[in-house]
């Protein structure tokens, strides 16, 4: 499951809301909106989003929250390692291997130290994801 679809079905039991009446009330599948929450499908179109949060009624820190979470919840990424050190190529591939391995601290270690690691403007954030 991708941290947007875990918040989706949190979102959805909080209202007390099924799967099929979600999926009729922004217009998709029940089938295509269970696959986005259980990370089978890709980050969701911008539009979808707003419609989610319409559906919702979220505003201001709710909606920019979902929208962050869509961005971080692709479930296949690919990181192109042209260009990088021989160390930060290893480094990829090392984590590539193991992160499904990792324990849940390390994994929030890993994440806050990135966090607090500036990304140059120039970077783009997403300019080595694919």
């Amino acid at each position: 499951m991708t941290p947007f679809g875990a918040r989706l079905r949190a979102l959805r039991a909080q209202r007390g809301m099924t799967l099929r009446e979600m999926a009729e009330g922004i217009g998709v599948s029940a089938a295509y909106l269970s696959a986005l929450e259980h990370g089978r499908r890709g980050a969701p179109s911008p539009g979808l989003i707003h419609q989610i949060c319409e559906l919702f009624s979220l505003i201001w820190d709710e909606a920019h929250e979902l929208a962050d979470l869509a961005r971080d919840s692709r479930p296949r990424i690919s990181l192109h390692t042209g260009g990088l050190s021989p160390a930060q190529t290893a480094l990829a591939n090392r984590f590539a291997r193991q992160l499904r391995h990792l324990p849940d601290h390390t994994v929030a270690a890993i994440d806050a130290l990135l966090r607090e690691t500036p990304v140059p403007p120039s970077a783009g954030g997403e300019a080595a994801e694919k």
